[in-house]
C-alpha cells in the first residue's frame, strides 16, 4: 500500500503539466486554504484567551468541584469527533433561532467546532506551564507590594511565554486537522464551509486524486512546520 501510494505521488509530481499545480489553481481548494488559515487563527486566539485564565486558576487555586471541572475540560479530547459535532448540533437546537441560523452550517460553525477540541489542548498546556513556574516568585512579588494582577502580568506571564507559544501552536495544529466535528456541525459545502480536511474528503468523493493529494501535501507541510516550531519551543519539556 505504501509503495503504491509513493508510486502514485511520484507519477503525479513528475508528470507534465503537473496535476498538483493545476489542482492548486482550483478556486475550491484556494478557498479551503483561505478559510482554514482564518478559522485556525481565530480558533487559536479564542483558545488562548480562555486557556490562560483557566489554566492559571486550575494550577494555582484549590476549590470545591475542581476535579469535576478538570474532567469536563478534558472531555472534548477523549470524545469521538463525530460526537463532538453531534453535541454541538443538539446544543444549538435549544438556542434562539436567529443564533442557530447564523452559526449552524455557516463558517462560524467551523470555528466553533475547531475551538471545542483545540481549546482543551491549550488549557492543558497552559496548566502544565503554570505548574512548572514556582509559586515563590509570586509570593515575593506580593510581599514587595505587587497585587496579584501585577504579579501575574509582570512575573508569571514572562516566564510562561514559551508555554503560551506552544499552546498556540498546538491549538492551531489541532484546529487544522479537525474533520469530524466540522463535517457534522458545519457541513462540507464548496466555497462556504470547506476547509482543508473537508476539501480532501470532497476531492476523494469526486474521484479527483490529484486534488486530494494536493490538499494532503499542504496539510503534511503545515504539520511539519508545526512540529519544527513545537520542537523549537521545547514542547517536550512542557509535557514532561
Amino acid at each position: 500500500m505504501v509503495d503504491e501510494g509513493a508510486s502514485l505521488a511520484g507519477s503525479i509530481l513528475l508528470s507534465k503539466p503537473n496535476p498538483l499545480v493545476q489542482a492548486m489553481r482550483s478556486r475550491d481548494i484556494r478557498f479551503s486554504i483561505k478559510l482554514s488559515l482564518i478559522s485556525c487563527t481565530l480558533t487559536t486566539l479564542f483558545s488562548l484567551w480562555i486557556a490562560v485564565p483557566i489554566g492559571y486558576v486550575m494550577s494555582r487555586f484549590q476549590f470545591r468541584g475542581k476535579a469535576l471541572i478538570d474532567t469536563l475540560l478534558d472531555i472534548p479530547i477523549v470524545l469521538p469527533p463525530l460526537v463532538v459535532g453531534l453535541s454541538l448540533l443538539i446544543l444549538f437546537r435549544y438556542m434562539p433561532d436567529w443564533l442557530s441560523d447564523a452559526v449552524v452550517y455557516k463558517w462560524p460553525a467551523v470555528v466553533l467546532a475547531q475551538f471545542m477540541v483545540a481549546c482543551a489542548f491549550a488549557v492543558r498546556t497552559m496548566r502544565v506551564t503554570f505548574d512548572q513556574i514556582p509559586q515563590r516568585f509570586e509570593q515575593v512579588a506580593l510581599t514587595l507590594g505587587c497585587n496579584r494582577k501585577k504579579a501575574f502580568w509582570r512575573v508569571i506571564m514572562p516566564q510562561a511565554k514559551g508555554g503560551l507559544l506552544a499552546a498556540g501552536t498546538l491549538a492551531w495544529a489541532r484546529a487544522l486537522g479537525e474533520f469530524g466535528p466540522i463535517l457534522v456541525f458545519a457541513g462540507a459545502t464548496r466555497q462556504k464551509t470547506e476547509v482543508l480536511p473537508t476539501s480532501a474528503f470532497l476531492e476523494l468523493q469526486a474521484g479527483r486524486t490529484e486534488g486530494m493529494l494536493a490538499v494532503s501535501l499542504i496539510m503534511i507541510a503545515a504539520a511539519a512546520v508545526v512540529f519544527i516550531v513545537a520542537r523549537t519551543l521545547g514542547m517536550k519539556r512542557i509535557f514532561a
